[in-house]
């Protein structure tokens, strides 16, 4: 038997997308997985009470990666992923939302495979969906959007970084909603440069600890997102929305239908 046919009989590694926090929006599939789980090599983002569904004797090894935080190296990572499915373990890399969305989960799909190891992929439910869903809004919507973008605010260190003014024009022209990952941080500069190409009316929320008993959002405009930002005490994890699917969050608070908003408005949860 080759080394990798070795690798791929002794154990096995599934990447489970944990979803934004809420238990009750895990799939059935990712639960069967943690459940089954021996060995759980766990995101910063995974709330307590998912890994609460683990087995008793399952170990957990927290891998945090978190903007701005002391990082476990990637590369690290994925040897630990490596050597445990060698030891024979059932190994679920669990992540918060979805392993295919911001998640690195294809360079780690890559390398196992590299490594002669087979991985299995269960999606969870993104933050940026979620955390509209359960404001009562959608991501698109014929009148307003005809199709969303997620983006992420933090670039990788080798990279310019998004060109948000171009992203805004084509944001602008398509009607697209934009959804933002990881953009606290660089608000200043996102705001800046989309209001080359968006007008500041354009309505914004910004969502934090999404589905989790803490979240919190805000409703603004594009024009003093970075101001209610500040003023709202909103930080990391939090999504960004700018478009206007945004109004309807607003309309569902007040019970009537969409409306383009006027001023700046925000309210927590």
């Amino acid at each position: 038997m080759t080394a990798p046919a070795r690798a791929r009989a002794n154990g096995s590694c599934t990447l489970v997308g944990a979803g934004p926090g809420d238990p009750e929006l895990l799939t059935i599939k990712a639960l069967k997985a943690i459940q089954a789980a021996t060995v759980l090599l766990v995101d910063d983002l995974v709330s307590d009470a998912i890994l609460a569904l683990a087995p008793p004797g399952a170990r957990v090894v927290y891998v945090g990666k978190r903007g701005g935080c002391r990082s476990t190296p990637q590369a690290h990572i994925e040897e630990l992923m490596v050597a445990a499915v060698r030891e024979g373990e059932t190994v679920v890399r669990l992540k918060g939302g979805d392993p295919f969305i911001f998640g690195r989960g294809g360079e780690e799909v890559q390398h196992l495979a590299g490594a002669g190891i087979a991985v299995q992929v269960v999606n969870g439910i993104t933050a940026g969906l979620a955390g509209m869903t359960l404001l009562g809004a959608p991501l698109t919507d014929r009148r307003y959007a005809h199709g969303v973008v997620f983006v992420t605010g933090h670039n990788h260190p080798a990279e310019a970084g998004t060109d948000w003014r171009q992203l805004g024009a084509t944001a602008r022209d398509a009607r697209l909603t934009l959804v933002i990952y990881m953009g606290i941080a660089s608000c200043a500069r996102i705001q800046r440069e989309l209001l080359d190409a968006l007008p500041a009316h354009t309505p914004a929320a910004v969502i934090q600890h999404v589905s989790l008993p803490q979240q919190r959002h805000a409703v603004t405009t594009l024009g003093a997102l970075q101001e209610t930002i500040a003023r709202e005490r909103l930080a990391s994890p939090s999504v960004i929305v700018i478009g206007d699917v945004v109004r309807g969050i607003q309309a569902v608070a007040h019970g009537e239908d969409a409306a383009p908003v006027a001023g700046t408005r925000s309210r927590a949860v």
